[in-house]
């Protein structure tokens, strides 16, 4: 027993000096306002604010929507590449995994670089808007849900489609009375992922530029960085962190029940 807390301690010594005390620190600040003490004066005057309800509201919509955008077209996707043959369809599996590794930036970049004021495409000016927030956040993530539908899909017994077609089902039938029953597992631990990951995204709203879109991550740069109300920014981390961990203790849950 002596031994196995001795192997114990240092990680958990680690975990709590890298990131539980800076976790607890940006809490302490968010309740001690400019003028000194201890109060709760923070969270009343970030919570009341105008600024706040509509970053929190823009965080929640874009979060929405892109999760949406995703699960349909990474259904879609996901769809063919593991049942329409085409030459390179390994490959484009492969390539999903190496994608999930490419920082937010980069496809926010490349999006400018097609659809931008001087873009190969054009100049689209809804890529400065929340569509184009959208937009991007729905390219970046949609190999997120891919991931594990490609997985379920390889386990999927194939007989049954086999079976299906040449009773004569159609493939809309067979997707949606085969397949589909089989991928929810799979959407449902990728959307949760997805989710997640929209609520807390930074770079991909600072490199479009959007204007008038200030999601909660933006709310707390802007505080912190150029207004200095550092309990004020600390308030919006600590609600952004509530959020975050509800969320991602409901994908734990959907991924343990789906095996993903």
């Amino acid at each position: 027993m002596t031994r196995r807390l001795a192997w114990a301690l240092p990680p958990v010594v680690l975990l709590a000096l890298f990131f539980l005390y800076p976790l607890a620190l940006v809490v302490r600040q968010s309740f001690r306002p400019d003028t000194g003490g201890t109060s709760l004066q923070p969270y009343l005057d970030v919570l009341a604010s105008e600024s706040f309800r509509h970053a929190l509201w823009t965080t929640v919509w874009l979060a929405l929507a892109a999760t949406a955008g995703c699960l349909v077209l990474g259904f879609v996707l996901a769809l063919v590449i593991a049942f329409v043959p085409f030459p390179g369809a390994r490959a484009v599996a492969k390539f999903i995994d190496v994608y999930l590794s490419f920082p937010s930036f980069l496809i926010t970049l490349a999006l400018l670089f097609l659809y931008g004021t001087t873009g190969l495409v054009g100049s689209f000016q809804f890529l400065t808007t929340p569509w184009g927030v959208l937009l991007a956040e729905v390219t970046y993530f949609t190999p997120f849900v891919m991931r594990p539908l490609l997985a379920a899909f390889s386990h999927l017994d194939t007989a049954q489609i086999e079976a299906a077609a040449g009773l004569g089902a159609r493939a809309p039938r067979i997707v949606r009375r085969i397949i589909l029953p089989e991928a929810l597992p799979a959407l449902a631990a990728g959307g949760s992922l997805v989710l997640v990951l929209c609520l807390n995204e930074f770079g991909i709203v600072l490199f479009t530029g959007a204007k008038g879109v200030t999601t909660l991550p933006t709310l707390v740069y802007g505080k912190a960085i150029l207004e200095s109300d550092y309990p004020g920014a600390c308030v919006v981390a600590v609600v952004n962190v509530l959020i975050s961990v509800g969320l991602y203790g409901l994908y734990r849950v959907v991924s343990r029940r789906a095996g993903a």
